[in-house]
């Protein structure tokens, strides 16, 4: 029987020291592009710190934040775009922060990880709502073992809905 490989990332809770650094990736050319104004984007993870629907959480690699990830229920808040998914999906969102992060695998390698993570709780699926147009986030997302079932425009946008489901 092989072996589980060792945790590569670690994914912790989103703290109040954390935002000034948000801000900078937010503002970051490849981040600008695809995610929300910066001081709106803050305000809701600042709101999500304290939700019950969504987790926000850095992603470090060995002890350095590397990434931005919320996970999320979408049965949880009523007007959700994407409750039409079975219970017990969760919803993921990643940024890669550092520009110098970007090309190097660990997008496919986060969500792999943390998908694993999801499962091996009980999670039934996994989705994510890349922009159509975001060639870089849909290859990480395949790469991940994620495949494209929808498109739709919702509150959020253009957005092709991908699903990874947990193996029976």
């Amino acid at each position: 029987m092989a072996q589980p490989r060792p945790a590569r990332y670690v994914f912790r809770e989103v703290e109040e020291d954390d935002f000034p650094m948000i801000a900078t990736w937010l503002a970051e050319p490849h981040v600008a592009q695809w995610w929300g104004d910066p001081d709106t984007e803050i305000a809701q993870i600042r709101d999500h710190m304290d939700s019950i629907s969504v987790e926000p959480l850095i992603v470090e690699l060995r002890g350095e934040p590397i990434a931005y990830l919320q996970s999320y229920d979408p049965h949880l808040e009523d007007d959700h775009p994407y409750q039409d998914q079975p219970f017990g999906t969760v919803g993921i969102d990643i940024m890669i922060g550092p520009a110098e992060m970007i090309g190097l695998g660990h997008g496919s390698a986060v969500l792999r990880q943390f998908v694993d993570e999801l499962f091996a709780e009980g999670t039934l699926r996994v989705i994510t709502d890349p922009d159509p147009a975001n060639a870089r986030a849909i290859r990480a997302y395949e790469k991940a073992g994620f495949e494209a079932f929808d498109s739709r425009i919702s509150v959020y946008g253009p957005a092709l809905l991908m699903a990874l489901d947990a193996e029976e």
